[in-house]
């Protein structure tokens, strides 16, 4: 599957953006979804994850009450919607896919990457 990540972008703190996450060559009904980002010089990071059928999501401790992850598997997209935005999330974002329902938070369970979308929060 390829994963196409996009509605990055330069923010001021406290503001809103959703990034949304499409994919291509087979459908992602039967994946779990996850977003990480990765800010420079350090380590890729869970942000939030998503149940193949929507019923469960996982958010990261800094992003909990601030970011909201959905899909909709009739568009073959999943969605993380950023509010309240902080200097402190300012990274590239990545949207990955893993095999099976099973919503897990570990990086090295995801099969496919996006390319990743530039997020800028000035303060």
């Amino acid at each position: 599957v390829q994963l196409q990540a996009s509605g990055g972008g330069l923010v001021q703190a406290g503001g809103s953006l959703r990034l949304s996450c499409a994919a291509s060559g087979r459908t992602l009904s039967r994946d779990s979804m996850g977003w990480f980002r990765q800010a420079p010089g350090k380590e890729r990071e869970f942000v939030a994850a998503i149940r193949c059928d929507g019923s469960r999501k996982y958010y990261g401790d800094s992003v909990q009450g601030r970011f909201t992850i959905s899909r909709d598997n009739a568009k073959n997209t999943v969605y993380l919607q950023m509010d309240s935005l902080k200097p402190e999330d300012t990274a590239v974002y990545y949207c990955a896919a893993k095999n099976g329902c099973a919503v897990i938070t570990l990086r090295t369970f995801y099969n496919s990457w996006g390319q990743g979308t530039q997020v800028t929060v000035s303060s």
